[in-house]
């Protein structure tokens, strides 16, 4: 599907670089909660990502819980792991850029699936133009329960304490906690106003950072995309849960997709 589509000039943008090539961006998947269809959807659609593009970019709540310990990682998501190493194998660069459902990666995604594991955001260079990157949990929040949850997952208390919990029974306990986090629990009012706040932070941060051309957010699982300034967006991809929304960057564009095979 072509949905929302804008068409900047190529290179465009202060500090633009010689970076080039389509990126495919996708995120919020919640695998592990998700309708086991839209797993399915999800395997079958990283094996199109080499025909897509070179470059692929997860924007973090791929999986509804992830946390490794030194030489333990959960088991359930193993079959999407082993897809992403295929990827790699195959020469496509993926970075993934964690959630507030799996920000607690470590050296497990850049030493044996080669991934950089970005925990916070980061600037890459995406077809020629120069994006900041970032989940977006706890930037906008509109409620108190998500700001609290956001200070909460991030504190190191809260992780050291995790990891001092014997593997199966911290899974044991996020497959039952993981939940209270989902969107299901949230109104379409509060997520449409949870939507225009992310809207506008990223409008302020193209206002303050003008070498940027891009900024790319998640988590409010809503696709948008807004051009700010001509040739300056906004990117939310959307969700895959439910929706299976992605989207593609190029140089010549970029486009709002849905997966519906």
């Amino acid at each position: 599907m072509n949905g929302t589509s804008f068409a900047p000039p190529a290179g465009s943008g202060p500090g633009a670089k010689t970076t080039s090539g389509p990126v495919v961006v996708v995120g919020d998947a919640h695998l592990g909660s998700a309708a086991a269809e839209d797993e399915r959807a999800f395997h079958a659609f990283l094996e199109t990502v080499p025909s897509l593009a070179r470059r692929l970019i997860i924007m973090g709540d791929l999986f509804d819980f992830w946390f490794e310990y030194r030489a333990v990682i959960p088991r359930k998501p193993f079959p999407t792991l082993a897809r992403l190493k295929a990827l790699v194998d195959a020469g496509v660069e993926i970075h993934f850029f964690g959630g507030n459902h799996d920000r607690w990666g470590g050296s497990f995604w850049d030493r044996d699936l080669g991934i950089p594991f970005h925990g916070e955001g980061a600037e890459l260079e995406l077809a020629r133009r120069r994006a900041w990157v970032v989940h977006g949990d706890g930037l906008t929040e509109t409620k108190l329960g998500g700001r609290l949850i956001h200070r909460i997952t991030r504190h190191p208390v809260t992780v050291g304490t995790f990891r001092l919990l014997p593997p199966n029974l911290g899974f044991w306990l996020a497959d039952h906690l993981s939940g209270g986090l989902a969107e299901a629990n949230r109104t379409e009012e509060a997520i449409r106003r949870a939507a225009d706040a992310q809207e506008t932070f990223a409008r302020a941060v193209l206002d303050r950072r003008p070498e940027l051309g891009l900024v790319i957010m998640a988590h409010t699982h809503r696709q948008r995309l807004v051009e700010h300034r001509p040739g300056r967006f906004y990117l939310n991809a959307g969700q895959w849960m439910v929706d299976r929304h992605y989207a593609v960057v190029s140089e010549s564009e970029i486009r709002l997709m849905k997966w519906d095979r």
